[in-house]
Order: structure tokens, then sequence, then C-alpha cells
């Protein structure tokens, strides 16, 4: 797949720009063990360059599509998310030091090294992409597979009541053949 997610930092002028992608089934299956099966996501960015960063404000909107958390069934899901990048270049700071925020306590910061001719985005629309699906991702009722939910609904015909005597292994005694005893 061809790296359609890039913003070239040679040549950008100070100011604001824009780019426009199209995610689809390709761009998520690039990423290997993806949970997405088809996709049709449009990708908008601007992106603001100032002396010593840039802002970067991301909005995806489409459709993606994944299995039913219940029947297995395809299922579509709308997507539309936002989210601001704040693009620093330079060493990230340690874990101990202390990061100054600017009053952009929605923005996540990103760093790149000093003297980057570009900025890759495919993983972080891939990343927030995924980040944007529901964690219970089900058809409404009446939706599923018929097969399916009637294989998970029929009772199974096992006895789950609890032995009366208080030993419920009793009821495994015979599956071997000959009753050993206690």
């Amino acid at each position: 797949m061809k790296n359609d997610f890039i913003i070239p930092l040679n040549g950008l002028p100070v100011g604001k720009a824009d780019y426009a992608w199209h995610a689809g089934k390709e761009f998520f299956g690039s990423f290997g063990d993806s949970e997405i099966l088809d996709a049709d996501v449009d990708v908008d960015v601007h992106v603001e360059k100032s002396g010593d960063g840039l802002g970067v404000d991301c909005k995806i909107k489409g459709r993606l599509t994944v299995p039913c958390d219940r029947c297995l069934e395809p299922l579509d899901l709308p997507v539309d998310k936002t989210w601001i990048l704040n693009v620093k270049f330079g060493e990230e700071p340690d874990e101990g030091e202390e990061i100054e925020l600017d009053g952009d306590d929605e923005k996540e910061t990103v760093y790149f090294p000093s003297g980057s001719a570009r900025i890759d985005l495919s993983q972080v629309v891939y990343d927030y992409t995924v980040l944007s699906l529901p964690a219970k991702r089900v058809h409404p009722d009446g939706q599923c597979n018929p097969e399916v939910m009637r294989f998970l609904t029929e009772d199974p015909g096992v006895d789950t009541e609890p032995a009366e005597d208080g030993k419920p292994f009793d009821a495994l005694k015979g599956l071997f053949g000959e009753d050993k005893g206690e």
C-alpha cells in the first residue's frame, strides 16, 4: 500500500494547509491483525505550522464493518471522530521529566525527531479509528443471524441444578466405566 497519509514538512509554508484522504479495506488490512472487515472512511486533516511545531486537527467520518460480538456476522458501524495533535520536534521528555502544558489540555503531544522531512499519520489514523469503535458491537435486537441466535438460546439439555446431597461430582461417577467409589 502506498503511504497516502504523509504530510511533507519540506516546503510546508508557515500557516495553514489542508489534506484529505480515504481509508478503505486495503488500508486497515495493511495493519495485519485488524478486526475491521471493510471500511469507507474519509480523513480530513487541517495543519497549522508555527515556528516550533505543528497543530494537526484530524476528522474521520464514514463507515466500518466489523464482526458482530453476538452472531459474528458483518456489522456496519458509523464512525465520526475528531482529535487534535500537537506535533513537536526534538527528543521526547523522559517519563520522570515534567512536561509543560501550554493550555492545550485536549491535545495529545506527539514528538518527531528534529529534521524530519515528513510526518506519516497512517498509524495515528488507524489507532484513533479503532479506538472510536464501541466496546460492545452487536446488531440491534432481532437483526442478528437467526440460526446463530437459535443455537445460542436453545436449552443444551444439561442439568445445572446442584446435587441434593451437596456432592456435585456424584453425577460423574459412572462416566469412565466402573464405579470405584470414594
